[in-house]
């Protein structure tokens, strides 16, 4: 797998036709290179004995969760030699995001990481090139964001993924085609403060306002909270536009210094006022495609838990193409989104084979038939495997996927959920699906009454007798300004009776027998979830919990309630 980013738009279509034909060679190839290479690590020693045939990997190599593993990652996190896992030096960790519950895993890494990943971003330069006219004539104002990075006991850095590649000599040597113009410097990407971050993000967009083609960040939740800043610091925003100066509690030295550079001491009193008059409109619906008049698509990973805020920023961008680029992990990147302006309803991603070793489990059917990408069928359903060049072996990656169609030969993927259970009191199992379905439901009932779900989290309160699922809800009423929510019982009370209507049957079971208790509407106050992120070490990349376990999280969300509502019946 080498660098792409000097090939042509007819060079990059051939590899990307040549990558999804050959889908069974190249892996076949791939793996064979990740065992010779590896063959003398103290794991795959210990199964392979110096062999790279896949038919003793599928027979030998154990399937493994992360916590199987993580004594040897331990061990290398502690100081021991990288080779007790790959042959390729580990260079850093990746702190993966938690979706699920909350809690960080140690992913190791290195260069062959940020290799694919240069790759992937490459090939999707392609695609969109494509499918949307004009894109290559603006800039992007894309809210990437770098965190300060700790180090593990043997001295390498532990960051979140996106913050390592935007510190890399991969983005810092980045190609100068379209795809790679941002309205901002490369200093506020990498300030370590993100309120400062943020706002100053927000300047550089409003200012080159007319140059912006697409707005994103890595994911859904980022660009929900990016606009949250906005609809906070406007009026300050428009002041430093007029005067040409920014903030003095932008203190970042890296930020202040390139920001000079934007603002040049010019005022712009004619763009500010003209900023000022449509922030102030008393609706904010569609206010991204006001602010921003030559925008063509939003650019943000809204599959999976992201699915959630699909109606926010629908809400704020109103029917502007949200745009799923890429499916990745901490553990490896997966593929992209070739069709790119599909309903978010509709978005599959395509694996690219050169990528990583992929391996899938059925969920129906017997589970002891482990496929290769290039045998699984249209319509099924599969537990998702990752093998690859910096020290994972079928590794369960804790997703679950169905296959939606194929390119040429290889298979494309709608993410289905989370395989682990989010939920339970007694002998319920509500997962993440069930769960966004439940939520779904009563975001209709909020939608009917002009309310808009901010965020979600949920939580199994067994601190009471029967048990029973607690969910927190930041919600706006659509048609005020003010931050204030008026509190509306009987709709909150449907909310309640939508979600326990929609969960399965083990559940409906446990509540008219009395062993589960009434589903709990918590309505929290604005903002507590952004008061929620603060306390993730892994920002960059962070996704609010689907389900709370933290004691100090749900303190936050605690403090933060302001209504109670139970389903009574």
């Amino acid at each position: 797998m080498s660098t792409i980013s000097k090939f042509n738009e007819e060079e990059k279509g051939k590899l990307l036709e040549d990558l999804t034909w050959n889908v069974k060679q190249i892996q076949d190839d791939l793996l064979k290179e990740i065992l010779t290479l590896n063959a003398e690590t103290e794991y795959i020693q210990n199964f392979l004995h110096g062999s790279s045939a896949k038919e003793l990997f599928k027979k030998n190599l154990p399937i493994v969760a992360y916590e199987d593993v993580k004594p040897y990652i331990d061990r290398v996190v502690n100081g021991e030699p990288s080779n007790i896992i790959s042959a390729v030096p580990i260079t850093n960790f990746f702190l993966s995001s938690g979706t699920s519950g909350g809690a960080n895993k140690m992913i190791p890494s290195n260069n062959k990481f940020l290799e694919g990943y240069a790759f992937i971003i490459d090939l999707l330069e392609h695609v969109i090139s494509k499918h949307v006219k004009g894109v290559e004539k603006g800039k992007g104002m894309l809210f990437f964001l770098t965190y300060l990075e700790s180090k593990s006991p043997c001295g390498l850095p532990i960051a979140a993924g996106t913050s390592w590649y935007l510190k890399s000599d991969y983005f810092k040597n980045r190609p100068s085609n379209w795809y790679y113009s941002y309205t901002s410097p490369d200093e506020v990407m990498l300030g370590s403060n993100t309120k400062q971050n943020l706002y100053c993000h927000l300047l550089c967009g409003l200012v080159q306002r007319d140059e912006v083609v697409r707005i994103g960040s890595t994911f859904a939740s980022g660009l929900v909270r990016a606009i949250k800043v906005l609809e906070d610091s406007w009026k300050e925003l428009c002041l430093n536009i007029r005067s040409g100066h920014l903030s003095e509690w932008i203190t970042d030295s890296g930020c202040r210094n390139s920001m000079s550079m934007v603002l040049g001491g010019q005022p712009r009193p004619e763009l500010s006022d003209k900023i000022e008059k449509i922030c102030s409109q008393k609706s904010w619906k569609g206010i991204v495609t006001k602010l921003w008049p030559q925008i063509k698509y939003i650019e943000a990973i809204v599959t999976g838990s992201m699915a959630k805020y699909v109606p926010t920023l629908k809400h704020y961008c109103n029917d502007l193409p949200l745009v799923s680029t890429i499916y990745a992990s901490s553990e490896t990147i997966f593929g992209l989104n070739i069709d790119p302006l599909c309903k978010p309803e509709d978005i599959s991603y395509t694996l690219m084979p050169n990528l990583s070793y992929f391996e899938f489990i059925p969920m129906e059917g017997d589970s002891g038939d482990v496929l290769d990408l290039a045998d699984v069928k249209i319509g099924c359903s599969y537990q998702l495997l990752v093998t690859n060049l910096w020290g994972l072996y079928r590794m369960r990656i804790g997703d679950v996927v169905q296959v939606t169609g194929f390119h040429n030969k290889a298979p494309q993927f709608r993410f289905v959920r989370r395989e682990n259970v989010v939920l339970g009191i007694e002998t319920d199992q509500t997962n993440e699906e069930d769960l966004f379905k439940a939520v779904n439901r009563a975001n209709l009932v909020l939608d009917s009454s002009d309310l808009r779900l901010v965020d979600f989290t949920s939580y199994a309160d067994i601190s009471t007798s029967p048990g029973h699922y607690v969910i927190y809800l930041e919600v706006q009423d659509k048609n005020e300004d003010v931050k204030g929510l008026v509190l509306r019982e009987k709709i909150f009370l449907e909310c309640c009776l939508a979600m326990e209507d929609s969960l399965d049957d083990e559940y409906k079971y446990g509540r008219c027998h009395g062993s589960i208790g009434p589903l709990e509407i918590r309505v929290v106050t604005d903002g507590t979830f952004d008061a929620l992120m603060e306390l993730s070490t892994s920002k960059a990349q962070y996704k609010t919990p689907t389900c709370i376990t933290s004691e100090k999280a749900l303190q936050v969300l605690e403090t933060n309630v302001v209504a109670r509502f139970f389903n009574a019946q």
